[in-house]
């Protein structure tokens, strides 16, 4: 088990009316730890994630970030923002900012750095994704591999003690899946924490500590990825094994 916990869930639940759709669900990310989240649509897996950041709100059970309970709402919760970045399917970059600007934006209203101090941040952060020459362009003007490469430097901007990624790349073209997996490799061999909901086992394979398996809105499995993919413990994971890497 992780020595030095960064996210802690104890007996989540969380309901959509009669549909239970987080069920007593148990899990502990450590400092520096890739946890990548994986198993059939309609498991929980999106939820979860946007849990860990009050995106949506649990009927019991505790989360814990940095061993402080999640905030309910106003200033703590932007603050909670802050401090664990989240990257979206769909980029969710402002259309009428430039990539310099969307990058720089909730440094100077959140973090409330100076214009040129956060720029300067900006410029270092758009250089680490590959994208320093982008800058001054718009969203519109990049492709989708390159607008969500920009969507995590935003999220790095804010310093943040985790990162979350919620299915980043299942809205791109194949060849641009690669591009926005690298960063994220990277991130992970720099010690970044991070919960991935993906359906890419390559990364699984490659960059988790551990994999979770959930199905049916409860967590299956929850082990290294060696042990996961080359020894499945249970039937729904087999199954689901078998599906996805026959391709």
């Amino acid at each position: 088990m992780a020595v030095d916990p960064l996210i802690e869930l104890r007996d989540v639940n969380k309901y959509y009316g009669e549909l239970h759709v987080l069920q007593d669900i148990n899990l502990t990310v450590g400092k520096g730890e890739v946890v990548v989240v994986i198993g059939p649509s309609g498991s929980g897996k999106s939820t979860l994630c946007r849990a860990i950041n009050r995106l949506e709100t649990i009927e019991s059970g505790t989360i814990e970030l940095d061993g402080q309970p999640l905030p309910e709402e106003g200033k703590a919760l932007a603050g909670l923002r802050a401090e664990v970045g989240m990257v979206f399917q769909s980029f969710n970059l402002f259309a009428h900012k430039t990539v310099l600007q969307n990058v720089s934006l909730a440094q100077i209203k959140v973090r409330k750095r100076k214009r040129g101090d956060a720029d300067k941040r900006s410029m270092e952060l758009l250089d680490r994704v590959g994208l320093a020459s982008q800058a001054p362009k718009f969203p519109a003007q990049l492709s989708g591999g390159q607008q969500q490469r920009v969507a995590i430097a935003r999220a790095l901007a804010m310093e943040p003690k985790a990162l979350l990624f919620d299915e980043p790349t299942s809205a791109l073209d194949p060849e641009m899946i690669n591009e926005v997996l690298e960063v994220m490799r990277q991130l992970a061999h720099d010690g970044m924490t991070m919960v991935v909901v993906t359906h890419e086992m390559g990364f699984a394979r490659s960059a988790a500590n551990r994999v979770v398996f959930m199905a049916d809105g409860r967590v299956i499995e929850d082990r290294t990825p060696e042990e996961f993919f080359t020894n499945p413990r249970t039937d729904r994971a087999k199954d689901f094994l078998s599906k996805i890497l026959k391709h």
